[in-house]
């Protein structure tokens, strides 16, 4: 039984103390995972963090050096577990001579009761492409409609590795709506990112990995919170008692004295520091990016 209750033959796919290793190289780490029906799960990490290879792993493209990985409670190298899948991986590779609409045709063959070509076309913006060769589409394009393929053949559990990657705003946008009406009609979808507004748009529940290890796996707001975080650069000859004020949960020093601090309220944090009364020059806030953030959080997790 799982830790809320669900049987475990309710499970979609189940990764047990699995560790995946690459010559020396530990890309998953003794990681535990369950994947339920009906969720949208963010699988959110920098670059490197073990991301992909959990997904391999899931799809049977891979074994796991140790531990184990079910889908649909069985093995992932047995292709008849694979048949409610659908996944895009991070490269978009596409017969160049089809039609788009032929390429959802040929795809959509293989299923029993495939979505319609123009339906699926609709959805994720495509219907003006649909007589365009794929070697034509431009990588954007490509990238639209490998994510589409999908969920040609209604797949119960759709893994997405980095599907919004080289989108401009407006077609990442499509994207999104696409993967939530896929959602509303039954999907149990995995999404992997390193862009926090995308898994903030798209998930009910957040696992956060790096290093290969899972630091964190829990709701989007609760998730959220600890890797939203702010980065403020300042000069000062006093940054060690700088750092020692409430609310810095990070803290880099720098050459001629300039420093990066980090922190979750950086509008409480800019207040204590003026009232501290310590000397400061050449203040700037911005939002950390997610490397940043969860460099910082990884930090606090191995203290």
């Amino acid at each position: 039984m799982s830790t809320d209750g669900t049987a475990m033959n309710d499970l979609l796919a189940r990764l047990d103390h699995v560790t995946r290793r690459f010559g020396d190289v530990t890309a998953l780490d003794d990681v535990s995972l369950d994947i339920r029906p009906g969720q949208i799960v963010g699988m959110l990490g920098p670059n490197g963090a073990g991301k992909s290879t959990l997904l391999t792993l899931v799809q049977g493209l891979r074994r796991a050096s140790s531990g184990t990985v079910e889908l649909f409670g069985g093995s992932p190298q047995d292709a008849r577990n694979r048949r409610l899948l659908g996944c895009t991986p991070q490269a978009t590779a596409l017969p160049e001579t089809l039609k788009v609409g032929e390429v959802v045709d040929f795809v959509g063959a293989h299923f029993e009761s495939p979505v319609p070509r123009d339906e699926l076309l609709a959805e994720f913006g495509l219907t003006e492409l649909e007589r365009k060769q794929t070697g034509a589409l431009s990588g954007g394009q490509k990238r639209r409609l490998s994510v589409a393929l999908a969920f040609v053949g209604r797949p119960k559990l759709v893994l997405l590795d980095e599907p919004t990657t080289g989108l401009d705003v407006d077609a990442r946008r499509v994207l999104w709506d696409a993967i939530r009406s896929q959602h509303d009609r039954g999907a149990t979808v995995v999404i992997t990112s390193h862009y926090l507004e995308e898994i903030e748009q798209l998930a009910e529940r957040v696992v956060v990995i790096d290093r290969g290890r899972v630091l964190e796996d829990d709701s989007l707001g609760n998730v959220l919170g600890r890797v939203s975080l702010r980065r403020l650069t300042l000069e000062s000859d006093f940054i060690a008692a700088i750092g020692e004020l409430p609310g810095v949960v990070g803290l880099e020093t720098g050459p001629a004295g300039l420093s990066t601090l980090y922190s979750q309220d950086s509008d409480a944090l800019v207040a204590r520091l003026v009232t501290s009364g310590i000397p400061f020059r050449n203040l700037s806030v911005r939002g950390a990016t997610l490397e940043e953030a969860f460099l910082t959080l990884t930090e606090r997790e191995t203290v």
